[in-house]
């Protein structure tokens, strides 16, 4: 069954860390004070489950279900005491467990029991398995198997980093060069921007971007036999790169900007990268030595939201005709949320897996890791080698780059450390 034929309910895997983080998802259920130890998961992921919304009916089957297979059940207050719903439900159970309470669930032929039923299921079998293979122009990605490395090629005069080659007077050959090298260092895939997306940052008009990106596109495919991302989030930026010689669209809001470009992936059957993104100019504050950040950003449950607003925009390329092989999600990390926010995105990175898709990571040298060591951008290495390294313990089958040496000796090193094992078993919670 496709993510496309579930309906609404959705199912999300909580990375448990620690007991406050499910204290945390219980206050937020409404409930005090937290439970007893007995009653606490082990930290860990894979055993930790939120429902919602669920139909008040659905509730007292699946409650039934859960505690009768040794589980544990917590509801949320439109559910409590004879609550008409719909609300969320909060469960304790190994995987093993889950299988049995599906099977109890499957005798019940309503369509929101059945409903329900898929959604777990699909979710459990997303964290058990990786998605398919995907050819993205002459790699094929067998996701699960290692970490691909995406170089960051900056054809711009402002990037935060540092690195905009828009700087240099001959920038095109520096830009082959520079490719070159990447290659020659580790890169699977080269990633083409025109627009600076720092927070703050102001928009390029149109055809301002298509004169960086189209010619860099062009004379990179020329020089070097990787595949080529265009990081855009314009239609028209996109086609003109595809037809200049790129292979995947990085779209940093996610389809979600520019009407057109679900349409302009789907036409050419290429893979895109849907990111989550808050961004907003109000929330952005800059400090000339660390740089932008953003402050004040709110969420109602910062994974569940991010979670919801990611398969939204999956749902929306699935209706334009995109794949579902196609289609890689990016948390957004950096995009729209505080130094809080993007430290509680990667350190529980794993709940993505319940999409189904491949997860691409872009922590390099961005603003969480220089407020959080007070450092400029030039100094970010140790940090974004931090970061890199969690990410691939945690699953991400594509992590973005700017220092694509060391960054693509952190991922194979982490990669002998986690991989092949499956998902489940490599983070030690299968029991």
């Amino acid at each position: 069954m496709s993510a496309q034929e579930v309906n609404a309910i959705r199912v999300r895997a909580v990375s448990v860390q620690a007991p406050q983080d499910w204290h945390a998802e219980l206050l937020a259920l409404g409930h005090r004070p937290p439970p007893p130890p007995s009653q606490e998961p082990v930290s860990g992921f894979g055993m930790a489950w939120e429902l919602s919304p669920v139909p008040a009916a659905v509730a007292v089957r699946l409650k039934e279900a859960i505690e009768t297979c040794g589980g544990s059940v917590w509801l949320s207050a439109e559910l409590e005491n004879g609550g008409s719903g719909p609300g969320r439900l909060l469960a304790l159970a190994f995987p093993g467990q889950v299988e049995a309470i599906l099977e109890a669930l499957a005798v019940h032929h309503d369509p929101h029991t059945l409903s329900c039923v898929n959604a777990w299921r699909m979710a459990l079998e997303h964290l058990r398995h990786p998605p398919r293979p995907l050819e993205i122009g002459p790699l094929t990605c067998a996701w699960g198997t290692r970490t691909y490395i995406m170089g960051i090629l900056n054809v711009t005069p402002d990037s935060f980093s540092g690195d905009g080659l828009l700087r240099e007077e001959e920038w095109l050959e520096v830009l082959v060069e520079r490719a070159r090298q990447f290659v020659a260092s580790g890169a699977d895939i080269l990633d083409i921007g025109g627009e600076s997306t720092r927070p703050g940052a102001a928009p390029v008009p149109l055809d301002e971007e298509l004169r960086r990106v189209v010619p860099a596109v062009r004379a990179v495919a020329q020089a070097v036999k990787v595949p080529i991302s265009v990081d855009t989030y314009k239609a028209e930026v996109a086609r003109q790169a595809i037809e200049a010689g790129a292979h995947l669209v990085n779209d940093v809001w996610g389809l979600r900007m520019d009407p057109e470009m679900a349409h302009v992936v789907a036409d050419y059957s290429v893979p895109v990268v849907i990111m989550h993104n808050r961004s907003r100019p109000k929330d952005a504050v800059q400090e000339q030595r660390l740089g932008g950040r953003y402050v004040g950003v709110q969420y109602t449950h910062l994974m569940r939201d991010v979670l919801d607003e990611l398969a939204a925009s999956v749902e929306l390329a699935l209706r334009h005709g995109v794949p579902e092989e196609h289609i890689i999600v990016d948390p957004g990390i950096g995009f729209g949320k505080t130094v809080e926010q993007n430290l509680e995105l990667l350190r529980r990175l794993e709940e993505l897996h319940v999409l189904g898709r491949p997860i691409l990571v872009g922590p390099s040298r961005k603003s969480f890791i220089g407020y959080t060591l007070d450092l400029p951008p030039g100094e970010r290495l140790e940090g974004t080698a931090a970061a890199v390294a969690l990410s691939v313990a945690k699953g991400a089958d594509i992590v973005r780059v700017h220092d694509v040496l060391q960054m693509s000796r952190v991922a194979r090193f982490v990669d002998a450390v986690v991989r092949p094992a499956p998902r489940l078993h490599r983070r030690g919670d299968m029991q």
